[in-house]
């Protein structure tokens, strides 16, 4: 039986949404994993994830084995990640680092596990050698999953694995670090500041006069709609630790982030990403709810600061 309806008009996503969520919630933090190293970024990885995750919701009358759950939500997430991937923009950010030149040496490189390196240097590989490394050395499926999921045979596979791991085994001690991230525009840093202001003073009528009227909001696993319908301030008013946003960074882009206190001070918890059109705010996206984001991040700062050192990042 379909699941029907999917989205309320208001934007809110139904209840039967979040029961699903709740039968997938162990594989989230693979499939974000994934899609982030995929996309060469977490908050595009997360992105992704949500709009698989809606996908598999709409079309999970189709799953006729419950067992096949991880293959097949696998497989609609590399999907999203490819689609991702042809858009140009989007490919040249992820891939900056990426050598064209081939190199086709007669190598079995060894040493591969599960590492975190392993993750952070399959951005220089293209998609389709990308998705094998990772699929193979970091979340362990067999050749023939693989071959299902991203539409290959098992000797396509083989051969994908082996030109990625040998690109991988010669890459530099020391890969270049990509370029750093353009600073934000003088109109984007003012609003910005603005906006940190009057959310931290809880003027909401200031904060909305900064937004376009049709200015969208996607709060991860609740809301997807326009933001004159949601509940946004609301929610924040509720909470029940005292709270604050600051201006920071997450992989080079401006974003901003919530911070909740805790007896150990100021906590940094999520982004929120705003996009600024003809000098509004035309999309807000709020990582609420996904505590694998800043993990997975490669590198977040708040007024220039990194929030974590080397030592704090989980695997």
């Amino acid at each position: 039986m379909k699941l029907q309806p999917r989205v309320k008009s208001t934007g809110l996503f139904d209840v039967r949404y979040a029961d699903f969520l709740k039968t997938v919630s162990h594989l989230r933090g693979q499939l974000h994993r994934y899609c982030a190293r995929m996309a060469g970024s977490a908050m595009d990885g997360e992105d992704i994830m949500q709009d698989a995750l809606f996908e598999a919701y709409c079309k999970v009358d189709q799953l006729q084995d419950r067992r096949a759950l991880q293959g097949w939500l696998f497989r609609i997430a590399h999907n999203r990640c490819i689609d991702f991937l042809r858009n140009r923009k989007a490919r040249e950010r992820a891939e900056a680092n990426y050598a064209q030149e081939k190199i086709i040496l007669p190598v079995e490189p060894t040493g591969f596990g599960a590492g975190r390196a392993i993750e952070r240097l399959v951005i220089h590989l293209p998609p389709k050698e990308r998705a094998c490394v990772l699929l193979k050395d970091v979340f362990d499926h067999s050749l023939d999953e693989i071959a299902e999921l991203v539409g290959s045979t098992v000797g396509g596979v083989k051969s994908a694995l082996n030109r990625g791991r040998t690109k991988l085994a010669f890459l530099p001690a020391s890969p270049a670090v990509p370029p750093a991230a353009v600073a934000p525009d003088p109109q984007l840093a003012r609003l910005l500041d603005r906006y940190v202001d009057l959310f931290n003073r809880r003027d909401w009528d200031g904060v909305r006069a900064l937004a376009s009227a049709d200015a969208r909001l996607r709060v991860s696993d609740c809301f997807n709609g326009l933001l004159v319908d949601s509940p946004y301030f609301a929610e924040f008013e509720r909470a029940q630790a005292p709270w604050r946003i600051d201006i920071g960074e997450v992989e080079g882009e401006a974003v901003l982030i919530v911070l909740f206190k805790r007896h150990n001070g100021w906590i940094p918890t999520y982004p929120v990403r705003v996009h600024v059109r003809d000098g509004l705010i035309d999309a807000i996206t709020d990582y609420y709810a996904c505590p694998w984001l800043f993990p997975a991040a490669d590198n977040v700062r708040i007024n220039g600061r990194p929030i974590f050192d080397s030592t704090e990042k989980r695997s």
